[in-house]
């Protein structure tokens, strides 16, 4: 347990209504910003198994309102499942562990913000998609969180970070931050910043539609990374999605571009060789297949944009991965020297492959 404070984690443990001993517990590396653990316990002489995380406040600044937002969202999505007579709920969406004195997450004397899930047994996600069955599971699964979100009552979810995929304000701060340049990184990304600047056309097409009325706001995902569906160890279906953080309102459009982002082009998201980066066709046909048989409620102008949608949330991460870099990497945790211009080198060529194969792309999404 070199990793983490151990005393740390053992109090954080009793501070929830978890009923036996904590015999262990391990990082787990997965995601960019929250600080994750496994942790096992002895229940009654059985092994159970429950996450605990730290919630990245200089991230997510309002963590209260993050929790608001689980919280709905999760309690609507199991009465779902209940009302459906589903089985094996506790498998199919996130289960928040109350603390002991019944609230959602913990603030302990440090300013830190703790909460705590139900481990899913028996699941797992992977960093890159495999095959296209793979795909099609990934786009059943957020497909059907978006589904089961839709009709969400009560008011407006809160924005846990404003403008999160407005790509006219990331496009202005990669500029700022170029400008400024106070790490003198500028002159490493010269090639990455002509591309990004050259692509600026694109970077108000969908806030615009927006804008018209042509397409709706609608309660999204915001993060539909590969590696945030459970797949079911033996079956390989999608049990649930999980990182709900940045779930609030925004694009339908937004969340299908992420998907094609982490999943059409099966390599890690900071792969070195770019060689290997392009967006594999079949792979896309079956990722569109699985969502589109799921998001029923998708107008025709959505559906109109869904080839672009990927080529403009590529384009949009790589551009924050590449203001990081100019920053200091800030905001991403890097694990190496220009981890995030590595990122950004990555997403710009995918832009690339998308860009060369978005007609055909739309064309499949129309004949579907």
């Amino acid at each position: 347990m070199a990793f983490y404070n151990e005393a740390k984690l053992r109090d954080i443990s009793q501070r929830f209504q978890i009923y036996g001993q904590i015999l262990h517990a391990e990082p787990c590396k997965i995601g960019h910003i929250n600080e994750t653990y496994t942790a096992t316990y002895d229940q009654g002489g059985v092994k159970v198994r429950y996450i605990h995380q730290k919630i990245n406040t200089n991230v997510f600044k309002d963590p209260v309102a993050v929790m608001s937002n689980v919280m709905r969202v999760t309690r609507h999505v199991r009465a779902k499942l209940e009302a459906a007579g589903a089985e094996d709920i506790t498998r199919r969406t996130l289960i928040v562990v109350p603390t002991r004195d019944g609230k959602d997450f913990y603030f302990n004397g440090e300013g830190e913000a703790w909460r705590t899930f139900i481990f899913i047994e028996n699941a797992r996600t992977y960093e890159s998609v495999q095959s296209p069955a793979q795909a099609y599971q990934a786009g059943r699964g957020f497909g059907t969180f978006q589904c089961q979100v839709a009709d969400l009552p009560g008011e407006r979810l809160h924005e846990t970070i404003p403008n999160f995929h407005n790509t006219r304000m990331r496009f202005n701060a990669l500029v700022k931050a170029i400008e400024a340049d106070h790490f003198n990184r500028a002159a490493i990304a010269k090639k990455e910043i002509n591309f990004a600047l050259k692509q600026e056309p694109m970077v108000d097409t969908l806030l615009k539609a927006l804008a018209r009325g042509e397409i709706p706001e609608r309660i999204t995902h915001n993060d539909t990374k590969f590696n945030n569906v459970m797949l079911d160890a033996q079956t390989g279906q999608a049990l649930c999605v999980v990182d709900l953080d940045t779930v609030m309102p925004g694009l339908a459009l937004y969340d299908f571009g992420d998907m094609v982002r982490t999943t059409t082009s099966p390599t890690l998201e900071d792969e070195p060789d770019l060689g290997k980066v392009r967006m594999h066709m079949p792979i896309f046909k079956e990722l569109a297949r699985g969502y589109l048989e799921t998001a029923t409620f998708l107008t025709k102008a959505e559906k109109s944009y869904l080839a672009f949608s990927g080529k403009l949330i590529t384009f949009t991460i790589g551009v924050r991965f590449l203001t990081d870099f100019l920053q200091g990497d800030v905001y991403f945790r890097v694990h190496r020297p220009q981890h995030n211009l590595d990122r950004c080198r990555t997403q710009f060529k995918l832009v690339e492959s998308i860009h060369r194969q978005q007609e055909a792309m739309q064309a499949f999404v129309d004949s579907l």
